[in-house]
């Protein structure tokens, strides 16, 4: 039975990514390091800012010192108005609320953005306190945040779903023995192929599966 759903932030409950992609593109360019945001996107997607920097030093970008702080600054400032939240996240997270099955928040974003980016549209206020960052535990594909959660929520893996739209979330699943629904709207089911996971283009396919639609 199904106790607890974890999802990802960004590109699960909100579409923030490509924002920030658009603005590490640029921000790249600006020290030496000339990739699109769709390679951004490719390169970086679902990791730490922090390995997206070491990676973009290795390609030959001359980042400084401040630049986390900077693009983090960055990224918060442009987000401030509320990127769009993703189809079917409301009527789900209803639908779960409802049925008393507890819900939580893991993505690998730093805190202050996840406020800014779930703000506007209510989710933050919605997840306050259930919302967990890769800075202040391991980052996935790592999968100390889904056992946290597990444990906050009283339940165990048989009784836990997450969904994330990225690799390293679907390992931090396998990982942690949790079923893990790899949400794929941009690209397809093909994108999660060599996973174990369960592709889904519409996020009312949980509710479907968990019996919570009529």
């Amino acid at each position: 039975m199904t106790k607890l759903v974890i999802f990802d932030c960004d590109g699960v409950l909100v579409d923030t990514e490509p924002t920030t992609n658009r603005i590490m593109s640029d921000s790249f360019a600006r020290y030496g390091l000339h990739i699109s945001p769709a390679e951004v996107h490719a390169l970086f997607a679902g990791g730490t800012m922090r390995g997206a920097a070491s990676a973009a030093t290795q390609r030959g970008a001359q980042l400084p010192d401040t630049w986390l702080d900077d693009i983090h600054a960055e990224i918060r400032a442009a987000l401030r108005d509320g990127p769009p939240v993703i189809p079917g996240v409301v009527d789900l997270l209803d639908l779960l609320d409802d049925a008393g099955i507890a819900t939580a928040v893991a993505s690998n974003g730093p805190m202050s953005k996840m406020e800014v980016s779930l703000a506007s549209s209510g989710l933050w206020d919605r997840f306050r306190g259930r919302i967990y960052t890769g800075h202040d535990h391991r980052p996935k594909p790592d999968p100390a945040m889904l056992h946290h959660a597990m444990q906050v929520a009283g339940t165990d893996a048989g009784g836990t779903i997450f969904i994330d739209d990225m690799p390293a979330g679907w390992q931090a699943a396998q990982a942690a023995d949790v079923c893990c629904y790899a949400y794929v709207a941009d690209g397809g089911p093909v994108r999660a192929t060599g996973y174990a996971v369960q592709p889904i283009t519409d996020m009312m396919q949980v509710a479907r599966d968990l019996g919570l639609t009529g």
